[in-house]
């Protein structure tokens, strides 16, 4: 007998469903490189987890239980308002969760050349190799997206920790230890940015080269985001590395960055070039 509908009772980690939507995907030879709302929303379906009673993902995953609602993440916000809270007279979100949300947009459109390229009509054979592609974009995208948040964050605890009490010797010593931890941190997220960022250029260098030839262009712009993110947060690690006492560790990260904008220039160049080679 077939299953025409089923209940989940209880709540499951976010990890099963996501297993059972690339399943799923997998019998169909479809590309399972989607977006983590689009394989739960092929899990419940293909399941028939909401043919008996509605399925909310919120009420029913573990993680998305656990999440604190107490605050909107600048993720959850729409694109017209991330602009207006950019736009705003405040210092947060600013350069760098821009960047890192620029680098977001370099990793998704590498994920959609692969996914068209896994659906291209005459590719049949080659679906299983473009959707490795895409499940690599979207762990990247996934990545960036959180570095959105967390260099607002970071940025908040450096300010909140130069508003510190320094009213006696033990106050003054214990907010300067905050004053670098977080300046610490303020480096190092922009600094994670540029190297996941980096990440990219590999996926995009593959669809150009590989990828659906209609989508070239797609990944060029891919290219363009992934650049600018890296030089925007190589300038906010910069722009913070002056606040750092530890000169050996200031020096370390200056390097890094200098050879991450570097290596991120030459790379936009060569494929940049590459595009113009596949255009004709």
């Amino acid at each position: 007998m077939r299953v025409i509908g089923s209940e989940l009772v209880g709540v499951v980690p976010l990890k099963v469903l996501l297993d059972a939507g690339r399943y799923f995907l997998h019998q169909q030879k479809r590309s399972s490189g989607i977006s983590d709302p689009e394989l739960i929303h092929i899990a419940v379906k293909s399941l028939g987890l909401d043919d008996l009673t509605p399925f909310d993902p919120k009420k029913k995953i573990i993680e998305y239980l656990m999440e604190d609602h107490t605050q909107l993440k600048l993720i959850d916000k729409t694109l017209v308002g991330f602009a207006n809270a950019t736009a705003a007279e405040t210092p947060t979100p600013g350069g760098g969760s821009v960047s890192a949300y620029v680098g977001t947009l370099g990793a998704t459109l590498g994920a959609m050349v692969a996914n068209l390229s896994a659906q291209k009509q005459g590719w049949d054979q080659r679906w299983e190799e473009f959707s490795q592609w895409a499940e690599m974009g979207r762990q990247l995208q996934n990545s960036l997206l959180i570095l959105v948040d967390a260099d607002t964050n970071a940025f908040n605890k450096l300010m909140e920790a130069y508003r510190m009490p320094k009213g006696s010797d033990h106050e003054t010593q214990e907010r300067s230890k905050s004053i670098q931890a977080a300046t610490t941190l303020a480096i190092e997220v922009p600094l994670q940015v540029m190297r996941t960022a980096s990440d990219t250029f590999e996926l995009l260098e593959a669809m150009i080269r590989e990828g659906n030839p209609n989508s070239v262009t797609d990944a060029a712009v891919g290219v363009l985001c992934t650049r600018a993110a890296i030089r925007g947060a190589g300038l906010n690690v910069l722009v913070n590395l002056s606040g750092l006492k530890d000169t050996s560790k200031r020096e370390s990260f200056r390097q890094e960055a200098i050879q991450l904008v570097s290596t991120a220039e030459t790379r936009e160049t060569e494929l940049l070039t590459l595009v113009q080679v596949r255009l004709g």
